[in-house]
């Protein structure tokens, strides 16, 4: 389906080559301050055409809010954002009318829905990501003013290429430092959105190999959430961490997500891996620890949130393929078109924005039954299960 979320609704619609792509934002509270400069900033990081690293094609990607504005304040009734697509070239794609292309979804989309976009990837297509960006955007405003919600994503691996951080787990007391200070103005020092600059140097090379090559490389998102608030998530099916991993695989090109350890986590005995407690200066309760990566029980814990994403090698390369068409028959594909050697540098403010509205979807169902039970007496101390020792 084109819709996520239950209380936050976003709606995307467009594919590659069409007239425009964007979204239709529900449940937007009203009051907030928005123009079209907030949403922009996240999508200019995910345009086409930044860097010699990136897809040539050249997309301004300038957004328009249609509805549910006026006079720069939301008016709580549906959002519509739209962008012009103004750099099509449908005749790039003829190839595919006779071959599916390898590991793409021309041949999914062809045998699931009996009819599939004749050029570029129709709904497949990265294009598609604009609308979650541009409504993960205005999620991003109201949790930042609200909560003082920091979500900061970043290239961690490229290839074979890893940070020196990464090499010791997601765990590890260094990447834990890097976790709780990296700032999105690290991380856009450089076209790769790698923070270790001598790491995203050699990243650099290995992309724009893969490019001359006429081939594609894969990598890994590396995403921390900062001060969201303790208690989202709805056990048992909609965890935050299941919620989480919802919303990164729907990104395309995904092939992997792992949360707090993760599956170096596996190695650990049980007395390793708790995140014992203590008393913070509130007199509240946070772990000394954050293995878990701020999430227990599918619900937050007040702890920061972190993450990696896992991308693959880009489908379409301009590399001849032996393949076979669509009839069956054993040919050579050469592809053409316009694509991105490795997706991750760009793919950065989508998994931000992924997860802002992931978050921005939960804080709206916990805040509606905390308002809902506020209307109700006080449980009764001994009837919470909690006992003085």
């Amino acid at each position: 389906m084109s819709t996520f979320g239950k209380a936050f609704r976003v709606t995307t619609y467009g594919e590659s080559h069409c007239k425009s792509v964007g979204c239709i934002i529900d449940g937007v509270p009203p009051g907030l301050a928005l123009t079209e400069n907030d949403i922009q900033v996240q999508l200019t990081r995910r345009r086409p055409g930044q860097s010699n690293l990136t897809t040539p094609r050249n997309e301004k990607d300038r957004v328009a809010i249609e509805s549910g504005c006026e006079f720069g304040y939301t008016l709580g009734t549906p959002i519509c954002l739209t962008v012009q697509n103004q750099d099509q070239r449908p005749h790039d794609y003829t190839e595919t009318d006779f071959y599916p292309r390898p590991s793409h979804a021309d041949w999914t989309y062809l045998q699931k829905y009996g009819v599939k976009a004749s050029s570029g990837g129709g709904r497949s297509s990265a294009r598609e990501t604009i609308g979650r960006v541009a409504g993960g955007a205005v999620a991003e405003k109201y949790l930042s003013e609200v909560y003082g919600v920091e979500i900061v994503a970043f290239v961690s691996s490229v290839g074979t290429i890893d940070m020196p951080t990464s090499a010791e787990g997601m765990s590890g007391e260094q990447f834990q430092k890097l976790l709780a200070t990296i700032t999105r103005e690290q991380v856009d020092q450089n076209t790769v959105r790698c923070p270790d600059q001598e790491t995203a140097d050699r990243m650099q090379e290995e992309i724009l190999a893969c490019s001359s090559e006429k081939n594609s490389t894969g990598g890994i998102v590396t995403c921390v959430i900062r001060n969201a608030p303790v208690g989202l998530g709805e056990p048992c099916f909609d965890k935050l961490e299941a919620m989480l991993a919802h919303a990164m695989l729907s990104i395309p090109a995904t092939k992997g997500f792992e949360v707090g350890s993760g599956f170096s986590g596996t190695r650990l005995k049980g007395s390793e891996h708790n995140d014992a407690f203590e008393a913070d200066a509130s007199g509240s309760l946070r772990t000394k620890t954050n293995h878990s990566g701020g999430i227990q029980g599918g619900i937050s814990n007040g702890e920061s949130i972190y993450f990696r994403v896992a991308f693959k090698p880009p489908a379409t390369i301009s590399q001849d393929q032996q393949t076979a068409t669509y009839a069956g028959q054993d040919g050579i594909l050469a592809a053409r078109g316009r694509h991105d050697p490795c997706v991750v540098p760009r793919a950065v403010p989508i998994v931000e924005t992924m997860a802002a509205l992931t978050i921005m979807d939960a804080v709206m169902q916990q805040n509606a039954r905390s308002a809902t039970s506020a209307k109700l007496k006080p449980v009764p101390a001994e009837l919470k299960g909690i006992k003085p020792v």
